[in-house]
């Protein structure tokens, strides 16, 4: 019984999505409040998922029925696997497993995958320009992603989230990973596609990207699952980076810190064309993460 209200409920299901348009809406609220708009009011995430799920489902012509369909479902039912293995709230994960870890940024991927695909699967120039920039910038962030994520794991000594929290609880790996802090947070900012990442979805030059086509049903679910993952993602890196888990208040904070500082990168960075976003990663955040990675694993080989 207690898996089931879990997974239904608290910390998943509804909480889960419910904190997901939270932290969108104190996003908007933020980047509003820099660039001295007022922004939106406190429900503005949760009315326009209502109004989306109460509008008809168009389906473009020449598209696969089935996958159309299908890959919101996949993309929000991922994001929520993930939010099942992070100490979100503050609170200790639903699961855990040894290699969690990679389980989980597999399922953060997700989205991103099924974004790209829902594109695709169209005859909209703007969509298959936005998938196509969706899968290059995918292609670009995630291995860095991957490696900033996994330097806290080599220093603890465990694949399993929950673990490396724990690891994490009295040390800020910050102080020694910085490299590996600053390429995590970029890169979940490219995960979301968030400014200055923001190119596969530019709404002056292609629409809305690979969801131009999307709208009703899909398109909140696929609004819903990146709010998942802004909640999951930031979960991730305060409880890797900011000292662990160790009240949920205090937990609650940091991640509401880190997401005051995305505000500020958005507000203050212009967007970047899709060939820089790929020559930033590739030139610099891989370079520089996989040179702290190195130095982690070689430090561990002399200390032990």
């Amino acid at each position: 019984m207690s898996a089931v209200i879990a997974l239904v409920i608290f910390p998943g299901g509804v909480c889960i999505l419910l904190a997901g348009m939270l932290y969108e809406w104190f996003d908007r609220k933020l980047v509003a409040r820099f660039q001295d708009r007022i922004g939106p009011r406190w429900f503005q995430p949760l009315a326009d998922t209502v109004k989306l799920l109460a509008k008809e489902e168009v389906v473009p012509d020449g598209v696969n029925a089935q996958l159309f369909f299908v890959l919101p479902v996949i993309a929000l039912a991922g994001a929520m696997t993930a939010a099942l293995y992070v100490p979100v709230f503050g609170l200790a994960p639903s699961f855990s497993f040894s290699g969690d870890l990679i389980a989980t940024i597999y399922m953060l991927s997700l989205l991103t995958l099924c974004m790209g695909l829902a594109g695709a699967n169209t005859l909209n120039r703007f969509s298959l320009l936005g998938a196509t920039r969706t899968l290059t910038q995918l292609f670009s962030y995630e291995a860095p992603f991957l490696l900033a994520l996994l330097g806290p794991a080599i220093v603890a000594g465990s694949w399993r989230i929950s673990a490396i929290a724990d690891y994490a609880a009295d040390r800020w790996l910050i102080l020694t990973q910085p490299i590996g802090f600053a390429v995590a947070l970029i890169g979940l900012m490219g995960k979301l596609e968030l400014p200055p990442f923001d190119a596969p979805e530019a709404e002056t030059e292609i629409v809305a990207g690979a969801l131009t086509e999307y709208s009703g049903r899909g398109l909140a679910l696929f609004h819903l699952g990146r709010g998942v993952e802004l909640v999951v993602g930031l979960t991730l890196v305060a409880a890797f980076y900011l000292g662990g888990v160790t009240n949920p208040l205090w937990f609650a904070a940091k991640t509401l810190l880190l997401l005051i500082g995305l505000a500020g990168v958005q507000t203050l960075l212009t967007r970047l064309r899709i060939d820089q976003t790929v020559g930033l990663w590739w030139r610099y955040g891989a370079l520089l993460v996989l040179v702290q990675f190195l130095a982690l694993i070689l430090w561990e080989g002399v200390i032990a």
